[in-house]
């Protein structure tokens, strides 16, 4: 049963990758802001250092903000790579849906006095994904079932610390806007012409076709 369970967390972990890939691409255009919402799911891209690689790593996750700290929770607990990677080094760069900032990440204890509190607002802030993958709707569930179904989470304070400028952050990607709009409005402009062009060489042979044709006689 234990390996039937882990067999289907796996599964699900590699859904979330995938899905993590084009949630980093809206963050990396600029669209940060669109849409992300308590009510649907409120996203941010965490940026962290991989334990082994070294290497830089960003990763979307659902996060909430209680008295203006950030939370955030590894729902596959300990298993989570971005949990052991901030574990080992809590240095983060958190984009938010408005913002880009330095932080430090420590983990909340299971004896908090607050754990659960703020727990209950991090499943709330990512919408529809507490209800779906956790099986609780955060918002009416039990102090007791709360705690039941996120036994195995790992709650999480990220400390801002610096707002962050300049290039790197979110937004990234954003000159492919200008781009595109530059390229579709020159592929239209050429178009134009060469159909300008067509009509004007269609109409050039007609003309000379006309011109050809012998006179008609009456008698």
């Amino acid at each position: 049963m234990e390996n039937e369970i882990s067999r289907s967390d796996e599964a699900l972990r590699q859904v979330f990758k995938i899905f993590n890939r084009f949630i980093l691409l809206v963050f990396r255009l600029g669209l940060g802001k669109y849409g992300n919402q308590p009510e649907t799911s409120q996203v941010m891209v965490l940026v962290h250092t991989g334990r082994k690689s070294g290497l830089q790593r960003r990763t979307p996750i659902n996060y909430a903000i209680v008295d203006n700290e950030v939370y955030c929770t590894a729902a596959f607990g300990h298993r989570a790579d971005w949990y052991r990677n901030i574990m080992a080094n809590p240095e983060v760069e958190l984009w938010l849906n408005d913002s880009w900032w330095a932080g430090v990440a420590e983990e909340v204890p299971q004896d908090d006095p607050r754990h659960n509190e703020i727990m209950r607002e991090v499943l709330i802030a990512s919408g529809f994904a507490a209800p779906f993958f956790a099986g609780l709707n955060p918002k009416s569930a039990s102090d007791e079932e709360l705690a039941e179904v996120s036994a195995g989470y790992r709650l999480i304070r990220l400390r801002r610390s610096v707002a962050r400028t300049g290039p790197g952050g979110p937004g990234d990607l954003a000159w492919v806007w200008p781009a595109t709009t530059f390229a579709f409005l020159a592929m239209c402009f050429i178009g134009m012409r060469c159909c300008k062009a067509r009509r004007c060489k269609s109409v050039a042979t007609s003309t000379r076709a006309s011109d050809a044709e012998p006179p008609i006689s009456l008698i």
